[in-house]
């Protein structure tokens, strides 16, 4: 783990295997941290020759933290981060793989920087990003709805046992209905997110109050790297279409239904798949991008 200075924020970043290898760039979800990404599935990555570098956002982990309910940065100062962490970690173009929010970000980083994205993977996505309505999509299931529009009470943040509690509570709604909720994954990725935050109650809240900007839904016609939509098919949050969708925007992408799975970093039983998924996607060979004017 090291922390870096990028853009007036320090960053954390943990990186897994040689250097050498082709990056992998891994962006995690709101209220995340690198610490969601399991060791087990970094190492098998890792295993597969390839540079995994695992990226603190804004508010996240121990990277630059602002006071709960006033984050001073916005979905595209996100993106620029990646693109420092980028220039910090002397890497050209990398493979980028996000998750709902870092999915976000990964688009707007196809879009907006193309030369630094080799092949773009994205997880629990929604074409244009969140804060943006898509009214040819489905919303969220009621029980997600309730929890938007409700105040939650919150934990005691000082309380170690109580907050992890807390996070635990927060997960469950977003787990697939379809197979038991895997209450000892959840508490140890809730003990590995509280263990890494410098200031779990801001990770826990700003992510979800910052500005996405203007929508962007019509420029992913413009990502021409290689391209993989997974999605849980039992997403609450973000139904299935959400990713079809997304799949149809992005020329050539892929789309690949994980079974089982919710609004959730990747459960253990679709990882055999996830990674078979990512060896071929990492094989194709870049896709030329087409000539402006």
């Amino acid at each position: 783990m090291q922390s870096i200075h990028v853009n007036g924020v320090d960053l954390g970043v943990r990186t897994d295997g040689d250097p050498a290898h082709p990056a992998l760039l891994l962006l995690h979800g709101a209220g995340h941290s690198s610490a969601a990404w399991d060791e087990r599935f970094c190492a098998r990555l890792a295993a597969g020759e390839r540079f995994v570098i695992r990226l603190d956002s804004r508010d996240a982990g121990i990277s630059t933290t602002y006071p709960p309910g006033q984050p001073d940065y916005a979905l595209r100062d996100l993106v620029a981060d990646v693109v420092g962490t980028l220039d910090a970690l002397d890497v050209r173009s990398a493979h980028v793989l996000g998750m709902s929010q870092g999915a976000a970000t990964a688009q707007l980083l196809a879009i907006e920087h193309p030369e630094r994205v080799t092949s773009l993977a994205l997880h629990a996505s929604t074409p244009g990003g969140p804060g943006h309505h898509n009214p040819d999509l489905p919303g969220p299931t009621q029980e997600i709805n309730a929890l938007f529009t409700a105040t939650p009470a919150e934990p005691d943040w000082s309380d170690r046992t109580a907050v992890i509690d807390h996070l635990v509570a927060a997960e469950r709604p977003f787990a697939a209905a379809s197979r038991p909720f895997d209450l000892t994954a959840t508490r140890a990725l809730a003990t590995r997110l509280y263990e890494h935050a410098r200031a779990i109650a801001a990770q826990v809240n700003n992510p979800f109050l910052i500005d996405a900007g203007a929508p962007w839904r019509d420029q992913l016609s413009s990502v021409h790297v290689s391209t993989v939509v997974f999605h849980g098919s039992d997403d609450p949050f973000l139904p299935p279409a959400h990713g079809e969708a997304l799949s149809r925007e992005i020329s050539g992408a892929r789309f690949v239904s994980l079974p089982g799975t919710g609004h959730e970093i990747f459960p253990e039983h679709t990882w055999d798949t996830v990674l078979a998924v990512l060896a071929d996607l990492h094989r194709l060979p870049s896709r030329p991008r087409p000539r402006r004017g």
